[in-house]
């Protein structure tokens, strides 16, 4: 079977997760700024995307090349054997970016990337016309200080899009960065857990679906999975796979939030995410939550006074939550925000900070550690 180069991409600061979910499938990695490369094969592809909860795409990486003319860059992608890739009646869209490149034009790029593909599959298949009435094949031509580099897109739409989140409410925070503060916290199912602003639900589903081990893509489709070269078993066994894995445990997991409004868009995300009856849904102020259980974690990403509140509405909010979080002693807490004084507004020093970005505005994940459970023991 064909081994790939393969690259999954993610957000900045994400690459030791990223890595880590790949080393946890089996591949060895190399993490870059921005993605993290490794090799594999169909199955590979498959697993990649139905697994990975901190990546944005998985592609295939086909050729990287200096590309300093319009000639470099038509000879270097006509030379990959589009013929092995591509079938007749593929559909074959380019994307292209360039950053710190003489060919500077990402339009023109694309099209000399398009028609140096055309080129080389009219010389293998004999045609001269292309109705590209089949699977989706989405080209990514990249320059970067004057090289190209020849990505294919596996997953169609980003990861992110796990199939839950349909209805969104204001400032709603990616998937797959809500599943990396998951992951950052080390929590696991036999801790509670609490969102206390929970918005439509986006933290509390990715603990559930990580507690239960469930694959984050499993409710979806992928771009490869169409795709008539690809080895027709990848997916299914990927699949197959991934139903074996999920592992059915109790989970004390709470999402609450004081707007009724995006606590409506909670219960609609948890039917859509089969997650129904899994997590509990509180109408509840952040500022007076009261915990019973013992060493929970609490993750949250509160309003950052840029669309939902002003910022002395959010400053009142973070000294509000300080005074209650801070009391907390055998839990711990993680909240995700853009304001540099969140400390001193809290109440209290971070134990740890993380840079991590929330699309694209930087954001700090104050951490504050508490003592950690002892483990149940093993069934």
């Amino acid at each position: 079977m064909q081994s790939w180069n393969l690259v999954a991409t993610c957000a900045f600061g994400l690459e030791a997760l990223t890595a880590r979910e790949l080393q946890n499938l089996g591949y060895e990695t190399k993490s870059e700024n921005g993605f993290v490369r490794f090799t594999g094969d169909d199955s590979a592809i498959a697993r990649s995307n139905l697994w990975l909860r901190t990546a944005e795409r998985v592609f295939i990486e086909l050729a990287s090349f200096e590309a300093k003319t319009f000639e470099d860059l038509f000879q270097g992608v006509k030379n990959i054997p589009w013929e092995n890739i591509l079938p007749k009646n593929a559909e074959f869209p380019v994307v292209g970016k360039s950053v710190k490149s003489i060919l500077h034009s990402v339009p023109a790029c694309q099209s000399i990337t398009k028609k140096a593909v055309v080129e080389r599959l009219k010389q293998a298949y004999h045609q001269e016309t292309f109705e590209e009435s089949g699977a989706l094949y989405r080209i990514e031509v990249s320059l970067i200080k004057d090289v190209a580099t020849i990505r294919l897109d596996t997953s169609g739409d980003g990861l992110h899009r796990r199939g839950y989140r349909r209805l969104n409410a204001t400032a709603p925070l990616r998937e797959t960065l809500a599943a990396a503060l998951v992951l950052l916290s080390r929590w696991d199912a036999h801790r509670p857990f609490w969102d206390p602003m929970c918005g439509s639900g986006t933290i509390a589903i990715e603990a559930a679906l990580y507690g239960l081990r469930r694959a984050p893509g499993a409710l979806r489709a992928f771009a490869a999975e169409s795709w008539p070269t690809l080895d027709d078993a990848a997916f299914p066994e990927a699949r197959d796979e991934a139903a074996s894995m999920e592992r059915s445990v109790p989970l004390n997991i709470i999402a609450s939030d004081v707007d009724p409004n995006v606590l409506d868009l909670t219960y609609r995300h948890l039917e859509l995410a089969h997650l129904d009856g899994r997590i509990e849904v509180r109408k509840e102020d952040a500022r007076r939550i009261h915990p019973t259980d013992e060493y929970g974690c609490i993750i949250s990403n509160p309003p950052y006074g840029e669309r939902l509140m002003s910022i002395d509405e959010t400053e009142r909010l973070y000294r509000a939550i300080g005074k209650t979080f801070c009391t907390l002693d055998t839990w711990s807490v993680f909240i995700l925000t853009s304001n540099p004084g969140f400390e001193r507004l809290y109440g209290k020093k971070a134990d740890k900070r993380r840079k991590l970005y929330n699309g694209r505005i930087e954001t700090q994940l104050f951490q504050y550690l508490g003592p950690l459970p002892p483990r149940p023991p093993r069934a």
